[in-house]
């Protein structure tokens, strides 16, 4: 039996005609352009509008498109209908929105709050307090409050805090610690130790030594504070004064430095410290304590100082153009004055003295505070007593 012959048939050249069902022969192309489309002729116009909407398309095809399908449109909503009805502005443009980042802008610097910085010294803990109780209320440096409180000189408190001797609400301050209020300071007992190391010298200054540093070829009046010119009073007034009269070595005389000026052709009390607390009762610039003097003057516009000028030395005279404050000045005999003084300023009792006439022969000092200077022979010099004080 012969097998049948499945190879399809050659495909026709692309030139060669073919017959639909009529029998009519048309090139391939044309059957390609369109299902049934119709050649146009040379010079014939394209046909345009309606009547070419389906051209192209075979019978069946035209029907489906013709066929009208109804379409569901939902009911409109009563907000959408009351929406329509309120809105009388005219439709805007649908465009498209710039993109965004959804990221937060960062403010600039100038918007961002402050930052809350730690005071220096201070825990975490303590910038918190800080900023819950120091609204309105400065931070002052902690060396200064402790000499606000007496505790030390601002320089012995800073080397105290360098040692560590000093704590703040506990913690252990450094040098540079802020003190608000409400915070409390302890200080370690050897730092309290160490000030009762320290001495305070009284001296009766002689005339022609200065206070401070020499001058002009003179001397300053800390070389007479050696161990051979300790006063050593009789054995009553020794032990009245107690501690005052142990013998002292000569190291433990260094450092001293004057709290107060005495002039050169002055005598009496002198102060010379190591602690920097009495230096700053003496001469600090809040100090309101009384130094006494004896003063020898005599009249040079007449026979005796007039009443007026008397109370024109207890208040009235200015000096470099500042007032001065208010002095008790009394007669102590016929050519002595008393002058109760609590500031001292550069000559101030001379000073005052030549402007209402009168020339000074003879000034000493004779009390600072509480602290006089009784039978002190004059070149010699006492510790000051731990029951002795000056305000």
């Amino acid at each position: 039996m012969s097998r049948p012959n499945l190879k399809r048939p050659a495909p026709a050249p692309a030139s060669a005609a073919t017959s639909d069902d009529s029998g009519s022969k048309k090139p391939r192309a044309a059957l390609r352009s369109g299902f049934g489309a119709r050649s146009r002729k040379p010079g014939e116009p394209k046909a345009t509008g309606s009547d070419n909407t389906h051209s192209g398309m075979s019978t069946r095809a035209r029907d489906h498109a013709n066929k009208q399908v109804p379409v569901y449109l939902p009911p409109a909503s009563k907000s959408t209908e009351l929406s329509t009805e309120l809105s009388t502005e005219p439709a805007t443009e649908n465009k498209p929105r710039p993109l965004q980042s959804r990221r937060t802008p960062r403010p600039t610097r100038s918007a961002m709050p402050p930052r809350k910085i730690p005071l220096i010294g201070e825990s975490s803990e303590h910038a918190v307090q800080a900023a819950d109780a120091a609204e309105g209320v400065t931070a002052i440096r902690l060396s200064k409050r402790m000499s606000e409180l007496g505790l030390a000189s601002r320089r012995e408190a800073d080397d105290w805090i360098e040692r560590g001797w000093v704590r703040l609400d506990g913690e252990i301050a450094i040098l540079g610690s802020k003190w608000l209020p409400g915070q409390k300071i302890t200080v370690d007992e050897r730092a309290s130790k160490q000030q009762a190391r320290w001495h305070t010298v009284l001296l009766h200054k002689p005339i022609g030594y200065v206070s401070g540093q020499a001058e002009d070829g003179h001397q300053p009046a800390s070389v007479l504070v050696l161990p051979e010119n300790q006063w050593k009073p009789p054995a009553g007034k020794a032990m009245h004064l107690g501690s005052a009269m142990a013998l002292t070595l000569r190291k433990e005389l260094l450092g001293l430095a004057p709290a107060g000026r005495l002039d050169i052709d002055s005598t009496g009390l002198l102060v010379l410290t190591q602690d920097g607390r009495i230096a700053k009762q003496l001469i600090g610039e809040d100090s309101d304590v009384e130094k006494e003097y004896l003063v020898r003057v005599r009249y040079t516009r007449g026979d005796r100082l007039p009443e007026s000028d008397l109370r024109l030395l207890q208040w009235g005279l200015s000096l470099d153009g500042k007032a001065l404050k208010p002095a008790r000045v009394t007669w102590q005999n016929e050519d002595q004055l008393r002058f109760i003084l609590k500031e001292g300023r550069k000559r101030q009792i001379r000073r005052m003295c030549e402007l209402v006439g009168l020339e000074v022969l003879g000034l000493k000092r004779v009390r600072i505070g509480q602290v006089r200077l009784g039978e002190l022979p004059l070149g010699q010099w006492r510790l000051l007593a731990s029951d002795e004080t000056f305000a």
